[in-house]
């Protein structure tokens, strides 16, 4: 039997480089088609819409003078810190909600009812009870991770098999050990896939956070140049906020496939 598993995990291993190495390729292939779409587009079918190399002439500008670096970094950190605010507060609630029936039935109104209602709508709110600085953008940014969280890990919990439970039970395991050993490991992707869905509904909710009296921000720069219909700097926006998005989530996907390679994969 340990020979036949480490066969199997050998030949997994083999396939996995190939995998790789076809999905960049895809990738990459994706990317130029894109790229050409748009060059169409821009020089014989929409009109205004600038050309991937006025975009990159304008990405050029704004990082030599340093502009788009420092957009970069002050819209990072109010996305990281909101998402990690939201999700370090969404994961034991979540935890509470699936683990204790007392629990679910005091905290899920609330969740249901404010995952109903859009972040973006919360704005107004935060500016009168908080003020125009910092705090009221990491609130809205957190508020859309937390409520993507808290409900991936609560239905993780919910959806651990209960044969599991059971079989833990009849081997003598503790709640303390069957919730460290069983509930933890198996709600674990959901977690994951609710953390990388938080991460996408931070970076949606940052263009709309930094309407708030922002003095710098990426999403500041786009409603900035709006007024005066400079496009290649929204673009110049719209494609960094995408970067540094991708890059994040496939930081989340890598941590998901080291912490979860006990699970069967495609």
């Amino acid at each position: 039997m340990t020979q036949l598993t480490a066969l199997g995990k050998s030949a997994v291993a083999r396939r996995e480089p190939r995998r790789s190495s076809r999905a960049l390729t895809l990738n990459l292939l994706a990317v130029v088609i894109g790229l050409v779409v748009w060059t169409l587009l821009a020089t014989v079918g929409v009109q205004g819409l600038p050309t991937p190399l006025e975009v990159a002439a304008k990405a050029g500008e704004l990082i030599a003078d340093g502009t788009l670096l420092d957009d970069a970094l002050a819209s990072l950190r109010r996305v990281l810190l909101g998402f990690l605010l939201g999700t370090l507060l969404a994961i034991p609630i979540g935890f509470l909600m699936g683990w204790y029936a007392t629990a679910r039935g005091l905290l899920e109104p609330y969740v249901q009812f404010f995952r109903t209602i859009p972040p973006l709508a919360i704005i107004p709110l935060a500016i009168v009870l908080m003020g125009i600085g910092e705090v009221p953008k990491v609130f809205v940014i957190f508020l859309a991770s937390f409520l993507s969280s808290v409900v991936a890990t609560f239905q993780g919990v919910v959806d651990v098999d209960k044969t599991l439970i059971n079989a833990a039970r009849v081997l003598g395991a503790s709640d303390q050990t069957i919730f460290l050993k069983v509930v933890v490991p198996a709600s674990t992707p959901f977690i994951l896939v609710g953390m990388r869905v938080g991460l996408g509904s931070a970076w949606g909710t940052l263009v709309a956070a930094e309407l708030i009296a922002a003095q710098e921000g990426l999403g500041y720069r786009m409603q900035n140049a709006q007024l005066y219909y400079d496009l290649p700097t929204i673009f110049v926006g719209l494609i960094a906020i995408g970067v540094l998005g991708l890059l994040m989530d496939r930081l989340l996907l890598l941590a998901e496939r080291h912490l979860t390679d006990w699970q069967e994969r495609r």
